[in-house]
């Protein structure tokens, strides 16, 4: 028997490395001698570096820059073999970076972003992967372009630090002198998400309020973002609000994408690619991957459980699914494949009790796993 296990991390309480760990052990418990294929993946959100490090040889470098709310913090970047250099929006502008008092994307920005692909660049490296999962920003990627080297003045010439209150204020925008790097670099960006930059579908309406925007703050921001982009196209003919994964990130997206030409490609397809996924399925009997919550929004956005499951589809192989809990329209994660959900709860629980005792929760889960599939297969050959 082969069983490849290939979780997400459920964030803030159990790592992808940890989870694989803990159905290692429960799998051998149930079946013993079995040929088991530890794969911890991650979309482009916190983890991407450690589930590529796991996969292609590699370094950490670790590099100063400025947080969401102006700190000094420490990133790190993936140096892997082949000199692909693997960064994460989250460890340089992500959310968990920004006290809860001072979440408020109008005073936010992508800037530390910035500096991190311009030390990537500086180190040498033209090869480069931008996860950008988990930001705390809606600056439209005016943030990171500044750090980059482009200008953002107002009308009266003053200079813009980049931020959300100043998407409104932008009276002209120089891009001559960007950071002589990006011209022989290939920017890969990977994402789940397929928003536009603007409208009720867009960066601000779907992903402000997560990031502390209330009503009056969303509208502020989205006119702001709306102006932006009209400053681009009015100034440079370039679309930077339409296309799909335009507003990942606060439009990190549309920045990356629309004005530095990076390609954007779905975050889980760039992972199970680099690990060689396809073929582990040629003779695997199992998969088992898992995300902190399945939902809706992990079919329509293609995140990790549901980019896993098109694949083993493929290849005919069931998917069991270790998820935190569920949401509405979870169910439509059938519809793309021969696929099982297993939520870790086994009780009344709040969230908090959840997290503290993810470890427990999640071997128990997997026990139970395992022995229905046991009892499937004998079944089956009876």
């Amino acid at each position: 028997m082969h069983i490849i296990f290939a979780p997400d991390s459920f964030k803030g309480s159990a790592s992808a490395v940890r989870i694989t760990e803990i159905l290692s052990c429960e799998a051998k418990k149930r079946f013993g001698d079995v040929k088991i294929s530890s794969l911890p993946v991650a979309d482009g959100g916190e983890g991407t570096i450690d589930a590529l490090l796991g996969i292609v040889p590699g370094k950490r470098v670790r590099k100063k820059v400025t947080a969401p709310h102006g700190e000094t913090v420490e990133a790190e970047y993936a140096c892997l073999s082949d000199s692909t250099a693997v960064i994460e929006m989250a460890q340089c502008s992500g959310l968990t970076l920004v006290p809860k008092a001072l979440r408020n994307p109008m005073y936010l920005t992508s800037y530390g972003l910035g500096e991190m692909i311009a030390h990537v660049l500086d180190d040498g490296h033209t090869n480069i992967l931008i996860g950008l999962g988990g930001s705390a920003t809606n600056d439209g990627g005016m943030g990171l372009l500044s750090a980059l080297g482009a200008v953002f003045e107002t009308e009266s010439g003053r200079r813009l630090d980049g931020m959300g209150a100043e998407l409104s204020k932008i009276g002209h925008i120089r891009l001559d002198h960007l950071h002589p790097g990006l011209q022989n670099a290939r920017l890969t960006v990977i994402s789940d998400v397929t928003n536009p930059l603007l409208g009720k579908s867009g960066a601000t309406y779907i992903y402000g309020p997560q990031k502390g925007a209330d009503e009056i703050t969303l509208q502020k921001l989205e006119n702001g973002m709306t102006h932006y982009a009209d400053m681009f196209f009015d100034l440079f003919n370039i679309d930077i609000s339409s296309f799909p994964g335009s507003g990942a990130a606060g439009g990190a997206g549309a920045a990356l994408t629309g004005v530095l030409r990076a390609d954007m490609k779905r975050g889980i397809d760039v992972v199970l690619d680099m690990a060689g996924f396809d073929a582990l399925l040629e003779d695997a009997d199992l998969v088992v991957t898992g995300e902190g919550r399945v939902d809706g929004q992990t079919v329509k956005y293609g995140k990790v459980a549901s980019g896993i499951i098109e694949r083993s589809n493929r290849f005919h192989v069931p998917v069991a699914v270790i998820t935190g809990g569920m949401g509405p329209e979870a169910e439509n994660l059938y519809t793309a494949g021969n696929a099982m959900i297993f939520p870790i709860e086994n009780a009344p629980m709040t969230l908090e009790y959840a997290m503290a005792n993810a470890d427990l929760l999640i071997r128990q889960t997997a026990e139970r796993l395992f022995w229905a599939f046991d009892a499937g297969m004998k079944y089956n050959h009876h």
